[in-house]
């Protein structure tokens, strides 16, 4: 099939991560996958929650929305207690998947929050969060290390998430939402920087799938996220 922007079946849309977008938060960073925009921001406070409390080691969560303008249809915000399911999914989801590589005893008695903001949606806006959040948490930790407030370097490893399916038959990487929307199977796929598996979501909303087509969306899966990660070492200068 062709797809509208004209890539390859096995092509990322255009990556960015853009640093300090916000002043106040150590780590923010506006996390861009074509037209999809997530703010993505890290901060810390003091104590833990109480299952932790007294253990002498850090922890980190995460909270995901989308802003009303953030689709073609205003959404309604997320009120206190009453936080749509999907919204409670993705946020589960992003929490998970940074805490895959984190440890957290070289931390103190500190709580890491990571809140991933949709500002427009275009498909893939868990993935596009949780790529930027890991870019967000690498900057807050550095400020924390500059800070002192660190027993030693508690990141153990990278992250990247890429949306993969099957539209009109054939297997494609990094969906847009006009190729979400009609997928006859969705997949979500998390992996770290040594190409190991955190989280893999898929399901088929029509047809079963084969075992081969699920070898080859995890093929593509892995060859995506080398494109997130080198997007991601490239915006924070690393090697």
């Amino acid at each position: 099939m062709t797809r509208k922007d004209g890539r390859a079946p096995n092509d990322m849309r255009p990556i960015s991560f853009e640093r300090g977008f916000t002043k106040n938060a150590p780590g923010s960073v506006l996390a861009s996958f074509g037209d999809t925009r997530v703010l993505c921001t890290a901060t810390f406070v003091d104590g833990v929650p109480n299952f932790l409390q007294g253990k002498g080691q850090g922890w980190m969560t995460a909270e995901y929305s989308m802003l009303p303008s953030s689709t073609n249809r205003r959404k309604a915000r997320d009120r206190t207690g009453r936080v749509d399911g999907r919204s409670v999914e993705i946020q589960r989801l992003i929490g998970r998947s940074l805490r895959a590589v984190m440890d957290f005893k070289q931390m103190n008695e500190r709580t890491i929050w990571l809140d991933c903001d949709v500002l427009q949606a275009d498909g893939g806006t868990r993935t596009t969060a949780i790529s930027g959040a890991w870019v967000a948490l690498h900057d807050l930790l550095m400020d924390m290390d500059r800070c002192r407030i660190l027993r030693g370097w508690p990141l153990v490893g990278q992250v990247g998430a890429v949306s993969v399916g099957r539209v009109a038959g054939e297997e494609l990487c990094d969906l847009d939402y006009s190729e979400d929307s009609v997928a006859e199977v969705d997949f979500n796929v998390v992996m770290t920087g040594d190409q190991e598996f955190i989280e893999v979501q898929g399901s088929a909303e029509g047809a079963p799938f084969s075992r081969p087509a699920l070898d080859a969306m995890l093929e593509m899966s892995a060859s995506g996220c080398l494109e997130i990660f080198k997007a991601q070492k490239a915006a924070l200068g690393i090697e």
